[in-house]
């Protein structure tokens, strides 16, 4: 049944693909509130990750250059 399932999953991903539908990479990425939407900032003790996005709560989406569902993001402050 869990190959099934994952058969289905990766079909419709491919189908997403093929009409323009692309999630937005987000971990290491530098913060734009343009393009993500930060749901809180965690201490980091690692200066270079200041102002990076440090992990994804939920993906995003991009439906060809718009973007359709905003990744929310946790930020290094």
């Amino acid at each position: 049944m869990l190959e099934g399932m994952d058969l289905i999953y990766a079909k419709f991903i491919a189908f997403m693909k093929q009409h323009g539908v692309n999630e937005i990479e987000a971990i290491g990425q530098p913060f734009d509130a343009d393009s993500f939407e930060a749901i809180t900032t965690i201490p980091v003790q690692d200066k270079s990750q200041k102002g990076l996005i440090i992990d994804c709560i939920q993906k995003g989406y991009r439906l060809n250059d718009k973007i359709i569902r905003f990744p929310k993001v946790i930020v290094g402050e």
